[in-house]
């Protein structure tokens, strides 16, 4: 056998071992939750389990970090906390309970309190709590870095944004800069790419455009690209449909002009 054949032999053995694991690896994403259907629904359970663990994942790319902080920003959306409570340990194997309790924080903001609340009470249930402080802000500043941090993610055009409108209407403003922003966005934790993006998930799952379109316009002030946010918008396709992912990606691309 002449050397140069054993030599390509062996590389294209190694080359099939690498191929053959990550076939394995991605076939073993499977998601706790739908264990639940294995017995009772086998053939949902089939066909899901394939489509969630293995399309989804290889059609979309993603770090670890942004395909959980975005599943867990659509759960709170979709008001499925059943869901949430049977996924929290998988999600705690890629997120830690302070960037779970950030996402869940922050929601509270575009959500209520009425949606977020039976999540608090699960994460609080099963973690345990308090966990370490992230707040940067207090009473007599949160107004004011609270609108900093709008300029940084919207432009200099929001700069005073607390104080502008009319009259009636600014005790609304002074809350977005002081409650939305202010307490939420200037804690640690998240990064800003990261709020802004959670944001965006949270804006899809309710369907409320003019809203997305303007966090759109936020996510690529820093840095999320549009390729980014096609693919956030895909991996959570599975938790609010494809009626809601297509006016997202509508969206996406209308903000891209």
């Amino acid at each position: 056998m002449h050397p140069h054949y054993s030599i390509i032999q062996n590389w294209h053995c190694t080359f099939l071992l690498i191929i053959n694991r990550i076939v394995v690896e991605v076939k073993t994403m499977k998601y706790t939750f739908m264990e639940n259907f294995k017995d009772k629904d086998p053939e949902f359970y089939d066909f899901y389990s394939h489509f969630i663990g293995e399309e989804v994942i290889n059609d979309t790319t993603l770090d670890d970090k942004s395909r959980y902080l975005s599943i867990t920003a659509v759960l709170v959306g979709t008001k499925a906390h059943d869901l949430f409570k049977d996924m929290l340990g998988d999600l705690l194997k890629y997120l830690t309970a302070d960037e779970i309790q950030e996402v869940l924080y922050q929601a509270v903001a575009y959500l209520g309190i009425g949606m977020v609340y039976p999540f608090l009470t699960i994460m609080n249930k099963y973690v345990n709590k308090p966990l370490k402080s992230a707040s940067t802000t207090n009473r007599d500043n949160r107004i004011e870095l609270g609108n900093e941090k709008q300029c940084e993610l919207f432009g200099e055009h929001m700069r005073g944004f607390q104080t502008s409108g009319p009259e009636e209407e600014r005790h609304i403003k002074r809350w977005l800069a002081g409650n939305c922003f202010g307490d939420y966005y200037t804690r640690v934790g998240l990064t800003g790419a990261q709020r802004e993006m959670i944001t965006f998930c949270f804006l899809s799952a309710l369907g409320t455009e003019p809203q997305l379109k303007s966090h759109i316009g936020g996510n690529f002030h820093v840095g999320n690209d549009a390729h980014y946010l096609l693919n956030v918008i895909s991996n959570c396709m599975p938790y609010i449909g494809y009626p809601r992912t297509l006016n997202a990606i509508r969206c996406i691309h209308e903000m891209e002009k």
